[in-house]
C-alpha cells in the first residue's frame, strides 16, 4: 500500500485526501482498515467511505449538495437529558459512522472559515487542505512536493530563458 501525500487534515478533507495522484487508499481492503484505525474506527465500509468521499468531491469541486446531503441523511443527533445534564445521541449504522462523521466534519468546517479549505495550488495536484496559518495564505498541500516542484518549475523556466 502507497504512502498516503498528506495526513493530519481534518476528518472530511483526509478523506477526501484517499485518493491521490497514482494512488487511492480505499481501493485496498488493508488501507481502508489502516484509515479507519487512524482515526479511531473499529468498523466501516469500504464501499460507504468511497460514496463519502465521492460525495465531499462533489461539494469540493462542483458545488453539488445533494451527494453529501445523502450521505447525512443516513444518521441523525438528538438531543437529550442525562443524569448528568444536557447530551445528544447519534443515531447511523456502524458501517456508515465513520463515513457520516467526515460528512458532519466537513459541515463544521463550513461553519467556521470556508475560505480556508482549499485546494492545492498546484495545477495536477488533487488534494485539499484546511489552511490554518496565523495569515491565512497557504497555497500547497505540501512544500515539501507541491512547493518544492512549483519553485523548481518558476526557477528552471526563468534559467532556459537566460
Amino acid at each position: 500500500m502507497q504512502q498516503r501525500p498528506l495526513v493530519g487534515e481534518p476528518l472530511a478533507l483526509d478523506l477526501v485526501d484517499t485518493r491521490w495522484d497514482g494512488g487511492d487508499q480505499l481501493a485496498d481492503p488493508d488501507g481502508v482498515t489502516a484509515w479507519l484505525a487512524e482515526h479511531g474506527y473499529n468498523t466501516g465500509s469500504a464501499a460507504a467511505l468511497r460514496e463519502a468521499r465521492a460525495a465531499l468531491r462533489a461539494a469540493l469541486e462542483q458545488g453539488d449538495r445533494e451527494p453529501l446531503n445523502a450521505v447525512l441523511a443516513r444518521g441523525a443527533r438528538t438531543p437529550v437529558l442525562r443524569a448528568d445534564g444536557p447530551g445528544e445521541e447519534v443515531r447511523v449504522d456502524p458501517e456508515w459512522r465513520a463515513a457520516w462523521d467526515a460528512a458532519v466534519d466537513y459541515l463544521a468546517l463550513l461553519g467556521g472559515r470556508p475560505d480556508r479549505i482549499r485546494r492545492c495550488a498546484r495545477p495536477t495536484c488533487v488534494l485539499w487542505f484546511h489552511d490554518i496559518s496565523r495569515n491565512g495564505t497557504r497555497r500547497w498541500c505540501s512544500m515539501e512536493v507541491c512547493g518544492n516542484r512549483a519553485k523548481a518549475g518558476r526557477y528552471y523556466a526563468r534559467s532556459r530563458r537566460s
